[in-house]
């Protein structure tokens, strides 16, 4: 085959040649196609890894670095391989490399670097990502640059041949109906394993694809046409036009990880979730490089800027129902990104240079990326990275050339007043001065909301000013810092972060308590506390308390034995060790080191160093990973409690999790799996895994009190199991078990999980 293989098109209409139709349909298909496997895949095999880190949110972000870089990577190839100048030389090379790369199907997890060790996952889940997906990932991906290249060069003679860019947005039309369908039907109509051979199977049709553009150009070859000519050459970009689109495509990709983590820390680390500011991304290019974009970017500079400003006005606060918070922080999302990508979009470069600008394009997606998920949570000791690049972002908008005049620089000024009076008002009523008995008295009980009332004039003044660039930006600073310090919450004597989240001790007073109670945060969720006075140190509180069904069903076996041995999955504060006597024996299965060494630390917590009688043992891990070392039919009582936040590690929750913890039970020991949580159904699955097991439960809601103290208790929902009638004998006989009725919710299993539907079930009741 010469490289008159796929020919150059001649000067006719595309209406009198038929083969004008059917070489550009073809193209586009091809492109869909690609990107409809390359962004199938990455929810799918992140979904296989997240179970072997604990399902934290922070896999996603990692594993979206890795999926960027191998992004980079395959343009990188693309553009390397235009260096030959035989279009049938660049065929063979990419369907050789195709080839190749499917000796890596059908997908599957490589084990080669065993389990990961908890203090330092990140370099193992991207190592893992390249041995398991990264070839078929790579060449993949090279794929939309590559054709549109060659498209371009086949269409010389045509007036679409000048604008191949315009494939650019099939390419990312096929992403975008990818990433929906994943979550709606994919995921809850397929098995992991089905959804694995699916895409083995579109890949193989991927490359009889490719063949048939070959198969095709080889007959207009025989049919005498030319072949397709190298393109005229272009002056190289300059280095500072090739660092503005380096920017302008990394503030999108920083801002979707940032999203994507702000919303998923307290729902769940899951494909719907991780799937909808994706498929967004690849929305806004689809727009950006529309010859007539649907939203013309005078609209999206007016729409973002609205949205910008409000929502880093809600950012610091848990303020508004959580579905008006997911559409505020998506929407705004989407014309933030938006904006970056019409603006990136004006400064494409001519067809010769389009590998280079697709390369520098995804270079950008890695410096944002690797920006949010590997070296914030290095810098930061907070989530500091989304509120950030929400402010800097506004750099991106367009400068107004004319001379700043007078009123503006009045309302700068004023917009600066106003965005520094709720701090300085709440530092003023911490001090004990006789004028500030009013105010901490009638507003300083819903101070974030009082906040957001005064920074309304500081929004307005900064969308005023929107096309001065460096105004606007200072002044949405000066609105993040703010409530940013407003919403501090209790005053944090520690604040440290990991891989697996961002860990706060906070100081809290409640005279009920004795006085001080240190209270310690993961994300947004209370996650434990302990009185300091020596008379309340040592009580189990929140879901631990006596009064709670955990409480409840530790101190049933308790009396039911003298010696336990139990193991508790997630550490928390290590309220648990308040209920450990002597004969006991105790376990906890922790992921986080971090959170081992608050609990450990007498500085901060003393149920393990003061209240436990004896010693307690702490096995760090994932735990379906560290329990299956543990001995079958030793555990009296094990208690699952693993949540990121308030989010839901669904592998513990499995058919298969449920039967390992049964089977390290005595006949008479009691599993209790917490199932509070704020906005997903977790309770049906778990039920009808019991079900399935055929497993003797219990379900019971717990509210709290009311006259109780505020860090004394807390409202708990759990599900107990045991492998035996007798384990729950005693159980039946009390006040507040009760069966579940049936339910045909599908249990989850480690081949299939629905969040979508928990979702949706939580919303609907």
């Amino acid at each position: 085959m010469s490289d008159t293989a796929l020919p150059q098109a001649t000067d006719r209409p595309a209406g009198d040649a038929p083969a004008d139709r059917v070489t550009p349909a073809l193209f586009a298909l091809a492109i869909f196609t690609s990107a409809a496997l390359v962004f199938v895949v990455q929810p799918m095999v992140t979904k296989l890894v997240l179970p072997m880190l604990g399902g934290s949110p922070a896999v996603w972000n990692t594993a979206m670095v890795f999926f960027q870089t191998a992004l980079l990577a395959g343009y990188a190839y693309a553009h390397l391989l235009q260096r030959l100048s035989s279009l049938r030389g660049q065929v063979l090379v990419h369907l050789a490399l195709l080839a190749l790369a499917a000796l890596f199907l059908p997908l599957r997890i490589n084990g080669l670097l065993g389990d990961p060790a908890p203090e330092a996952p990140i370099g193992w889940l991207l190592a893992t990502l390249a041995l398991s997906v990264g070839a078929p990932f790579a060449v993949l991906s090279a794929t939309a640059p590559l054709l549109q290249a060659w498209y371009a060069r086949v269409r010389a003679g045509h007036a679409d041949g000048q604008n191949p860019y315009v494939l650019y947005a099939a390419s990312n039309l096929g992403s975008f109906l990818a990433l929906l369908a994943y979550p709606v039907l994919i995921e809850p109509l397929a098995s992991l394993s089905g959804q694995r051979t699916g895409w083995s199977g579109g890949y193989g049709l991927f490359m009889l694809m490719i063949v048939g553009l070959a198969v095709l150009a080889w007959r207009r070859r025989e049919a005498g046409t030319t072949g397709a000519p190298a393109l005229p050459a272009n002056p190289p970009l300059g280095w500072r036009d090739r660092g503005v689109l380096v920017l302008l495509a990394a503030a999108p990709s920083s801002l979707m990880l940032g999203v994507t983590s702000h919303l998923s820390t307290d729902v769940a680390s899951a494909p719907f979730l991780w799937v909808v500011p994706l498929a967004l991304y690849l929305l806004t290019f689809v727009i950006a490089f529309q010859a007539r974009p649907l939203i013309p970017l005078p609209i999206t500079l007016v729409i973002s800027a609205a949205l910008g400003l409000v929502c880093i006005g809600f950012t610091a606060f848990r303020t508004g129902a959580w579905p008006m918070m997911f559409g505020l922080h998506l929407a705004t999302f989407f014309f933030l990104a938006l904006m970056c990508h019409q603006r990136l979009a004006a400064r494409r470069p001519p067809p010769d240079r389009l590998t280079e600008f697709y390369l520098l394009m995804s270079l950008g997606g890695v410096v944002g990326g690797a920006f949010t998920a590997l070296l914030a949570p290095v810098i930061f000791d907070a989530v500091w990275e989304y509120p950030l690049v929400l402010v800097l972002v506004g750099l991106a908008r367009p400068l107004d050339p004319a001379p700043i005049r007078n009123r503006e620089v009045y309302l700068f000024v004023a917009a600066a007043i106003l965005s520094a009076t709720p701090p300085m008002l709440s530092a003023m009523f911490q001090v004990d001065w006789d004028f500030a008995w009013w105010f901490s008295r009638n507003v300083t009980a819903d101070m974030p909301r009082f906040t957001q009332m005064v920074l309304v004039g500081p929004m307005i003044v900064a969308f005023l000013l929107r096309d001065r660039p460096l105004a606007f930006v200072a002044i949405a600073a000066m609105i993040a810092l703010s409530t940013q310090y407003i919403a501090r919450g209790y005053d944090a004597a520690f604040t440290d972060r990991s891989f697996f989240g961002v860990m706060k001790v906070g100081l809290s007073q409640d005279d009920r308590l004795g006085g001080q109670v240190h209270v310690l945060m993961h994300g947004t969720t209370l996650h434990g506390a302990q009185p300091r006075d020596p008379a309340f140190a040592c009580m189990p509180t929140l879901y631990y308390a006596p009064t709670t069904p955990i409480g409840q069903a530790t101190q049933t076996l308790q009396v039911r034995r003298p010696g336990l041995n139990i193991g508790v999955v997630g550490l928390g504060t290590g309220a648990m060790a308040g209920y450990k006597r002597a004969a006991d024996r105790m376990t906890f299965f922790e992921i986080d080191p971090l959170i081992d060494r608050l609990a450990r630390d007498p500085q901060w917590f003393t149920f393990i160093s003061d209240c436990a009688d004896g010693p307690v043992r702490t096995v760090l891990g994932d735990a379906r990973l560290t329990m299956a070392d543990e001995r079958a039919g030793t555990y009296d009582l094990l208690v699952i409690d693993a949540f990121s936040s308030d989010a839901v590690p669904t592998h513990l929750l499995t058919v298969e999790a449920i039967a390992g913890y049964l089977a390290l039970l005595k006949p008479d020991g009691v599993v209790v799996l917490h199932l509070s949580n704020r906005n997903l159904d977790i309770t049906r699955p778990a039920a009808a895994a019991a079900r399935a097991l055929g497993a003797a439960h219990l379900h019971q809601i717990y509210g709290e009190r009311p006259d109780q103290p505020d860090m004394a208790e807390a409202s708990t929902e759990v599900l107990i199991l045991s492998p035996t009638e007798a384990g729950l004998a005693d159980f039946r006989r009390q006040i507040g078990w009760g069966i579940l009725d049936e339910t045909e919710v599908r249990p989850w299993t480690d081949d299939y999980v629905n969040l979508f539907g928990s979702l949706w079930r939580h919303f609907r009741s």
